[in-house]
């Protein structure tokens, strides 16, 4: 009795392994993948697309066999755009949830909020959005735009296309803007361009009250030299900045304004009529022509199963990291944290413009820089575009970065190694 009740234990057993191997994928056999995006507070109005693509993404990887044989589980979060929140919400992420990597973060400040954490546990961050630069972490895999992939040449296009003289350099105030600015402030002042000339203003997150400011732009603006303003405003912000310009009859022809923080998603909740022909630097728009581009709106539409929504810069830089984590894997042939970060540079992945992304040594990606021009549509016209730039991840222009270089290949293995001191710890330390 005892004998036939193991043999029937035994086949029971096996018979339920089978159905759990011949499902779509065994329970137990996930790779748990962590999205760190704030989906109320003020970011919500740009993060929860990049939640939405994320999962977009991985059903799309699940539908062609997982990673490894084994499918993805998104782990979703939301720090609700509450700096310190984010730090909880990774630690969670990393020590409850167990995820290999986690996709995530839009402010610099919630990036600055959770490398600690990544460095203690030793996990993977991709960070999708443009920003300062003045970093690099073993851990952090930076996919959005670095200055001189995005500030540097917008300004460039703006003094060789437009004739501006006199600078405007507008933002939120926190770690990108004001580290951005100080990069652009101290190049402009490079090119010639004297302190009279420029003028730096920050107001707080989820700022409304934009009268005061844009007639304080107005004025900068009548002195009788070309102004733009040279905007780093971020999130929900953007909706009364740019009503205000409509408002008071900012016209891009006058003072055009370039955002690096404004893509289709804000401009979603705009009326754009009063906004024709000012300008945003990114890396991809929506409105670029390439079949890769036309194949990635697609699924998006169908997923969302609303061909309105659009797509953004950032959306493209989460596809490239994702894109890129999972060509590591693979290449791997492990989850494993130490094995991937060293297996993710030189990995190259097709992007949405028509060209390669490929990981580099510093951990910053390459990529082309667009200017787009507002059309009534709430969409972008693409005039100018480079070839794909190096990110790179400290800045020339700054005494304490001059020296900086980033390679996290052995024997370097050092995010700011000194030149000039032949030591890793940045200023000669």
């Amino acid at each position: 009795m005892k004998f036939k009740t193991l043999v029937s234990s035994a086949l029971l057993g096996a018979i339920m392994s089978t159905t759990a191997f011949h499902g779509a994928f065994a329970a137990d056999d996930t790779i748990k993948v962590g999205v760190l995006h704030s989906l109320s507070g003020t970011m919500a109005i740009s993060e929860t697309t990049l939640k939405d693509a994320m999962l977009m993404l991985i059903d799309e990887q699940n539908k062609k066999g997982g990673v490894l044989g084994k499918k993805l589980e998104p782990v979703v979060v939301d720090p609700a755009s509450d700096w310190p929140l984010f730090a909880e919400k990774a630690r969670e992420l990393i020590q409850k949830d167990k995820v290999s990597a986690v996709f995530g973060c839009w402010t610099s400040v919630s990036r600055k909020s959770v490398l600690p954490v990544f460095k203690e546990l030793n996990s993977i961050l991709f960070y999708p959005v443009q920003f300062e630069g003045e970093e690099s972490e073993r851990n952090v895999f930076y996919t959005g735009a670095a200055p001189n992939q995005q500030a540097i040449p917008a300004v460039d296009y703006l003094m060789q296309n437009e004739g501006v003289q006199r600078w405007v350099l507008e933002g939120t105030d926190y770690v990108y803007p004001r580290t951005t600015n100080k990069i652009l402030e101290a190049y402009l002042k490079s090119k010639g361009v004297k302190d009279e000339d420029i003028i730096i203003n920050y107001t707080p997150f989820g700022f409304s009250d934009w009268q005061t400011e844009v007639s304080k732009i107005k004025a900068f603006g009548a002195a009788g030299k070309k102004t733009a303003v040279v905007s780093t405003i971020n999130g929900d912000a953007n909706v009364p900045f740019y009503k205000e310009l409509g408002n008071q009859g900012v016209k891009a022809e006058d003072i055009p304004v370039v955002a690096f923080s404004v893509g289709e998603e804000e401009l979603a909740g705009v009326d754009t009529k009063p906004l024709v022909g000012h300008l945003a630097a990114w890396n991809y728009f929506q409105s670029v022509d390439t079949p890769a581009n036309a194949e990635f709106i697609k699924e998006w539409h169908a997923y969302t199963k609303n061909d309105k929504r659009v797509t953004n810069d950032p959306m493209e830089a989460a596809y490239i990291g994702f894109n890129m984590w999972v060509k590591a894997v693979e290449k791997a042939g492990s989850t494993d944290p130490d094995k991937v970060i060293d297996a993710l540079v030189g990995v190259s992945v097709p992007n949405l413009t028509g060209g390669y992304a490929t990981m580099m040594p510093n951990h910053y990606i390459t990529k082309p820089v667009l200017i787009g021009e507002v059309q009534e549509n709430g969409q972008f016209d693409v005039v100018s575009q480079t070839p794909a730039v190096v990110g790179k991840e400290w800045s020339n222009y700054l005494p304490d970065s001059k020296d900086l270089i980033s390679d996290w290949r052995m024997p370097l293995n050092c995010g700011n190694f000194n030149v000039s001191t032949g030591k890793c710890g940045g200023k000669g330390s």
